[in-house]
């Protein structure tokens, strides 16, 4: 990559050698996303932002699958069995937990996050956190509303950079040689 093609691509003046980023392609991905059913009026909000996000950069049906679990607390265990089989570039996860009069909120989200982080972790691969955390079912649904406000979207495009991002290092470490020769 020139000095000129790094700063086009992110803004910035660099002087590194390598950079990667910024590649939001993503049409040979293959995509997971795990959704919680509990609050789904919201959650259905969110998958179809993700949807129209993985739509939108070229990632066809056929590469892409939904699955239900009951709420936001199961969210990591099938991340997790989605993320080990092998078959996917990323995981989006996506369910909706509202604060209520008791601490549960404070068990669930906190339980979600750090199971999903570890998901992402322990098998290498991009896990985006879509699970919204709020105080109020009207700040859920602005949130999941349509248009740029929609995280189901935001975590998409996270997902396919991240994926992207993540195969462009790894092709890069296969052989650093590579570089020498360009």
């Amino acid at each position: 990559m020139t000095e000129f093609e790094a700063e086009s691509a992110t803004g910035l003046d660099t002087k590194f050698g390598k950079e990667f980023g910024n590649d939001l392609g993503g049409n040979d991905l293959r995509i997971a996303i795990v959704a919680s059913r509990f609050n789904r009026f919201i959650v259905d909000q969110l998958v179809e932002g993700a949807a129209d996000a993985l739509k939108r950069h070229g990632i066809d049906e056929d590469r892409l699958l939904l699955v239900w679990v009951p709420g936001a607390f199961e969210l990591p265990l099938l991340a997790d069995q989605l993320a080990s089989s092998g078959r996917f570039d990323a995981v989006i996860a996506l369910g909706a937990v509202i604060r209520g009069g008791t601490p549960h909120f404070d068990y669930v989200a906190g339980e979600c996050a750090r199971g999903l982080t570890r998901v992402a972790l322990d098998n290498g691969l991009p896990v985006t956190f879509g699970v919204l955390t709020t105080d109020t079912v009207e700040q859920a649904l602005e949130r999941a509303g349509a248009g740029e406000g929609n995280k189901g979207y935001d975590v998409a495009m996270t997902a396919i950079e991240m994926a992207e991002t993540m195969r462009a290092v790894e092709n890069h470490l296969q052989d650093p040689r590579d570089d020498e020769q360009n």
